[in-house]
């Protein structure tokens, strides 16, 4: 092999290095982020690391964007106050939620060495204490740092697209789904049912 044939060769090995680490960010970021929403989804008695506050940096910004939620949540700035604000929607602190189900799509992400940015659409089902229910679309774009081999987020915002009821009935079929009998008995598959059957 001759020099200049060497220097091609390292200069492969050096893109396909920069590849592969690219597609590792990428894992990478997207499993802090799938974390994020497994400790967000409600019940949750997950207590096994990382926890939410390990998976932002120690200067991590959350905040609320749009006209909806800037003033609904605002700024918070710093790892411990992020974990206060996150927990004080959550169970043991709070009650605030009965249920919680997140679920992310139309995915974007960059990986630039040790930094990413990407972008979701985020689909939340929640049920409160009240027994009200509400489907919530929200816009998150996140920033994503990688320190020591570990991905953490530095900057999360989210912007609200859309909120509406959900359908109490609809949501209580989703809770008894591991019992045969609510389910059969369920105004939802009852309504269901009568339309397939071609019943007024």
């Amino acid at each position: 092999m001759t020099p200049e044939q060497l220097q091609q060769s390292l200069a492969k090995l050096a893109g396909l290095d920069a590849r592969l680490a690219a597609v590792e960010g990428d894992r990478g970021v997207r499993n802090v982020l799938a974390r994020y929403m497994k400790l967000c989804d409600q019940p949750c008695c997950d207590q096994a690391f990382p926890q939410l506050a390990d998976l932002f940096t120690e200067e991590a910004v959350w905040e609320g964007v749009g006209a909806q939620y800037s003033q609904t949540f605002g700024r918070r700035s710093g790892r411990a106050a992020i974990a206060a604000f996150l927990g004080g929607y959550l169970a043991p602190a709070s009650s605030h939620f009965k249920m919680n189900a997140h679920f992310l799509s139309s995915d974007q992400v960059a990986v630039d060495g040790a930094r990413a940015r990407g972008e979701w659409t985020m689909l939340q089902a929640s049920t409160y204490q009240d027994d009200s229910c509400e489907l919530i679309a929200a816009r998150l774009n996140i920033n994503f740092m990688q320190q020591d081999q570990v991905w953490q987020i530095s900057h999360f915002r989210t912007e609200r697209l859309f909120c509406v009821p959900w359908n109490q009935q609809v949501a209580n079929l989703f809770g008894a789904v591991n019992s045969a009998n609510a389910a059969a008995n369920s105004p939802f598959k009852t309504a269901t049912s009568a339309v397939l059957q071609g019943e007024e």
